[in-house]
């Protein structure tokens, strides 16, 4: 009996909404992607509705969802998902808070919510500094740990007894109005704590930036100054059955974004480094493909997360979108070539629609076209959000995917005798 394995790629937010500018289409119907189009043409393709018809995911649960778990279940907040992925240890008692280094004025009014994406290199020195005043004078509310990841975003870990995740965040969410202060959301003791917390770390944090040689520099240089931290999306360890136990896979992941390699670790899938995997612009998407064909070696289940598509729309830089899903196509070109396809399943999907208009994440549903041994084809030959709404497998959750395509690897149990 053969062995089927699979590989699934989720391109971060790669479907989108018609754009005035691309003649009524959306950047997947402008971009040449000749192999994501062939897998189409030879497999079935639909529409997924990742967590609901009409409802914007978010990164963290729409890849839960994609992994098969029920997210009103599982679904404990994203910052401890994040932080796992950032390789901090998080205990079930822990709480881990996302955050944004940010620029304020002297009234706490929120300039730039990412300090002009401020580059590795100075927020690191930044993050630097949070953690030799931690050190220094350790705050008598728990065990803090403050860690930066990749250019203005970084972790804030609080751990101690008596915390609650029912706090609010700091962060405003947009740009011209003011710091939030934390506030606790129901009437425990421990709320208010841990609201309290929050507030006592942000202004001392503050103390720590806003006079900071790195801000005197970047104050020279005419680029906004680091000076606050926001915090935002609060979250402890969710409990979930991790894959291998579900599905008696033995899984891995490939992605260079935290918050994925979070949600893929606490899955029990295995995390595979990969030189030249930045989650911007410039990743080596082919170094991805050839990466994953490696693994197929040893795992039979492989989880390929290419970030900058949803960058572009964040960015409103429809050209940049369009070039990203090109090298996504060449991930793809890279996996048909050298995969076994009588013995492998492939994938392509988005975990969002990321909305060039509104740029943020949006409601539509987004396109599936999976090839492999026993897929039954259907029609469509080309991948796009209209054409893959005609495809075989219709529309689908996306809490379906996953055993849509363990089925095919014969993983799945029949229900009933």
């Amino acid at each position: 009996m053969i062995s089927v394995k699979a590989v699934l790629v989720v391109a971060d937010g790669m479907a989108d909404v018609p754009l005035h500018n691309l003649e009524g289409k959306t950047p997947l119907e402008v971009a040449q992607k000749p192999s994501i189009d062939q897998l189409t043409s030879d497999g079935i393709c639909g529409m997924i509705n990742v967590i609901a018809p009409g409802v914007p995911p978010g990164s963290d649960t729409a890849h839960l969802a994609l992994l098969g778990y029920e997210v009103e279940e599982v679904y404990s907040g994203r910052g401890a998902l994040e932080a796992i992925g950032s390789e901090i240890d998080i205990l079930p008692t822990d709480l881990a808070f996302r955050c944004n280094f940010a620029t304020v004025d002297d009234n706490f009014k929120v300039i730039d919510r990412r300090a002009g994406r401020i580059d590795n290199e100075d927020a690191t020195e930044l993050a630097q500094a949070i953690s030799n005043s931690l050190r220094e004078d350790p705050p008598d509310v728990g065990n803090v740990l403050f860690k930066n990841t990749i250019e203005h975003r970084s972790i804030l870990r609080i751990g101690g007894p008596n915390l609650s995740v029912m706090v609010s965040d700091t962060d405003p969410h947009q740009a011209g109005v003011r710091l939030l202060e934390a506030r606790p959301l129901d009437r425990s003791q421990e709320a208010k704590e841990t609201a309290d917390i929050l507030n006592t770390l942000t202004q001392r944090f503050h103390k720590v930036l806003r006079n900071h040689p790195v801000n005197e520099k970047r104050r020279k240089k005419d680029q906004p100054a680091a000076n606050i931290v926001l915090c935002r999306g609060v979250g402890q360890l969710p409990e979930i059955d991790p894959l291998p136990l579900t599905y008696g896979i033995n899984p891995a992941a490939i992605a260079a974004v935290p918050l994925v390699k979070g949600v893929c670790k606490t899955a029990g899938m295995r995390l595979i480094p990969v030189k030249g995997a930045t989650g911007t612009y410039e990743t080596n998407t082919v170094a991805k493909a050839r990466a994953a064909v490696n693994a197929l070696k040893l795992h039979d289940f492989i989880l390929i997360h290419i970030k900058a598509t949803d960058l572009a729309s964040h960015d409103y830089k429809p050209q940049k979108k369009i070039k990203m899903i090109e090298k996504v196509d060449a991930a793809v070109a890279h996996l048909l070539k050298n995969i076994d396809r009588d013995e492998t399943v492939l994938a392509v999907t988005a975990d969002h629609t990321t909305s060039s208009v509104k740029r943020q994440h949006s409601g539509e549903p987004v396109p599936v076209s999976i090839t492999g041994p026993c897929v039954r084809n259907d029609d469509v030959k080309k991948f796009g959000e209209r054409t893959c709404a005609k495809g075989g497998l219709g529309h689908i959750r996306g809490v379906d995917l996953m055993p849509i395509l363990m089925n095919l690897l014969g993983k799945t149990e029949k229900a009933g005798s």
